[in-house]
């Protein structure tokens, strides 16, 4: 049976410039997202820690921490993998704002805060859109799919395509140079175009909850049966833990628990569990992957997952992040994972400018014939992106005019650009 090429040609070309917009917006933003923490580090002085040996008492935080937000109520202690960043408090006021305080944990100082870091938008960004009610959400998720058959039509109708890994054609003309590019990038891009997809459609699995993998990979936390009935319900609870007995009780639990990863979301009231989570030995897997539930009363445990005994499905999903951002090794596995997104967002870019340009050549106007009213649903999706965007700036974290400004500065710059070279340059080419 013969394949027919064009067939699967005409399919790839409709993913890549039907959805462009969108398809960049999503690879570009996790490519970014990868080295998120190292733009806090990089323009976030207050979030920088030189890394000791000794860590400071948890205690000694916290009541270094009450001074400063004696109203507030700590929602999440999020440790890093990467020893030259502070921990992150989550401090919540009764207005339910939360303000992202940065703690040093070797010194125990409270070196700064911020409403919003890099690491949080370009996650948010990449993660759902900020498009609510999980629109947006599974909008990304279908993208998952959409590479994974971006690639394989792309197999099918290159000939031979295992010949043109070292081949990049040049000096024959703009065009061909390009389509050449495209070609390079994308053969070299396909272990990263395979895992990116995979991990995606994980995601897509995870979320749907199919064949009930969703609820079996994020348990409820357990319910606390028996309590103190004599303690106050008002107290902020938050402030009174005792957190060095916290660590303690949990690296018993689980002994091989690294200490400078052990975060924790302390208990809302007396009848919620500690939840405690932290990288242990066993390689690739998120913190999430080890869990110690402790009741807040008496500070027994209730129940422990240890990453060595997983179950087969609950592994996987917790090497998923790992993978799909590259953090998994550090800096120097995020920086590999980073240079392949840029090459796997760059082939948008240039498989859209090829379309186009070879439209222009033939004296056709692209720009309509091309996307036609996918055009408008490419850019009515990424006002709503926008306008949800800028809501949540504004409303949920109460960004500052800075950041405002700069964010605002960036999606100028990016519809600009676009304009100017996929829209003026092109149509300028065609007359």
């Amino acid at each position: 049976m013969k394949i027919n090429k064009k067939f699967f040609l005409k399919i790839h070309s409709w993913i890549g410039i039907k959805l462009s917009i969108l398809f960049f917006i999503v690879c570009f933003s996790g490519t970014l997202a990868t080295l998120s923490l190292e733009m806090d580090w990089l323009f976030i002085p207050e979030i920088r820690a030189t890394p000791q040996k000794k860590l400071a008492s948890r205690n000694l935080i916290v009541s270094n921490l009450q001074k400063l937000y004696p109203n507030g109520t700590i929602g999440y202690w999020k440790k890093h993998n990467e020893p030259y960043l502070c921990d992150i408090i989550y401090v919540q006021d009764d207005k339910k704002k939360v303000t992202y305080v940065f703690v040093n944990q070797y010194t125990g100082k409270i070196q700064g805060n911020a409403n919003l870091t890099f690491q949080r938008f370009f996650r948010d960004l990449h993660y759902f859109l900020f498009i609510p009610f999980q629109i947006g959400n599974f909008l990304v998720l279908t993208f998952g799919f959409l590479l994974l058959f971006s690639l394989i039509t792309a197999l099918v109708f290159f000939k031979k395509w295992w010949r043109k890994l070292f081949i990049l054609q040049t000096g024959k003309g703009t065009l061909v140079f390009f389509r050449s590019f495209h070609r390079l990038i994308g053969l070299w891009s396909i272990p990263f175009t395979l895992l990116f997809s995979i991990t995606g459609i994980w995601y897509f699995i995870e979320r749907t909850n199919i064949a009930g993998i969703g609820r079996e990979v994020n348990p409820r936390p357990p319910k606390i049966t028996t309590f103190n009935t004599k303690i106050d319900s008002t107290i902020n609870l938050s402030y009174t833990l005792d957190y060095d007995k916290i660590v303690a009780i949990s690296k018993q639990e689980i002994p091989a628990l690294k200490n400078k990863s052990v975060g924790i979301s302390p208990s809302a009231t007396y009848k919620n569990t500690i939840y405690v989570r932290g990288k242990s030995d066993v390689p690739l897997v998120r913190q999430r992957a080890n869990r110690v539930y402790i009741n807040p009363n008496t500070y027994e445990v209730v129940k422990v997952q240890n990453a060595k005994n997983i179950s087969t499905t609950m592994w996987i999903n917790d090497i998923a992040d790992p993978l799909h951002f590259g953090n998994w090794g550090g800096l120097t596995t995020k920086i590999i994972w980073f240079i392949f997104g840029l090459g796997i967002s760059s082939l948008v870019l240039s498989g859209v400018w090829t379309v186009l340009k070879r439209k222009a050549i033939n004296k056709r106007k692209s720009k309509t014939k091309t996307l036609g009213v996918w055009k408008y649903i490419n850019w009515v999706i990424y006002g709503v992106m926008f306008y949800f965007m800028f809501s949540k700036l504004i409303i949920r974290y109460k960004a500052s005019t800075t950041g405002i400004v700069i964010i605002s500065l960036g999606c100028l710059i990016f519809i600009g650009l676009a304009y100017y070279i996929f829209v003026y340059r092109i149509d300028k080419a065609a007359k």
